[in-house]
């Protein structure tokens, strides 16, 4: 008998817009998976790659990164060095046995309470299909 998959995905979001609005999903009583565990950050602007790629190591199956629109970042470019990071990044973790799949970058704003329950959902059903991230059963470095 198979156990059935259920993602781990870690979601590191702009306190301005993108935590905004899944505080507006949960006030709408908006469904979104489980899975998902936000982590609050200023801008997107400081999450660090080594954050997520120590994610990944440890296990995490997918990783999201999502803040306010382009040009709306409440500090100025913060978002187009997350764009230019994430970018980067996707580069990278293939060398570390990871999909570059596993790592999305969305903006959601404040208003969009919909949008962000709907993101996560299809967020969820990518890692679904993609299965367990391979460093949970193996020690990559």
């Amino acid at each position: 008998m198979e156990e059935k998959f259920d993602p781990v995905i870690v979601a590191f979001v702009c306190n301005w817009c993108t935590y905004t609005a899944a505080d507006l999903a949960g006030t709408s009583r908006l469904g979104y998976p489980k899975n998902i565990r936000l982590i609050r950050v200023m801008c997107t602007g400081m999450v660090d790659t080594q954050y997520i790629i120590k994610a990944f190591l440890e296990g995490v199956d997918g990783v999201l990164v999502s803040g306010c629109h382009p040009g709306d970042c409440h500090y100025i470019n913060g978002n187009f060095k997350a764009r230019r990071r994430m970018k980067l990044l996707k580069t990278i973790l293939p060398q570390f046995g990871i999909e570059e799949n596993r790592l999305r970058l969305t903006w959601i704003g404040a208003s969009d309470g919909i949008e962000f329950a709907e993101t996560m959902q299809r967020l969820v059903d990518q890692i679904k299909e993609l299965g367990p991230n391979p460093a949970r059963s193996q020690q990559i470095i």
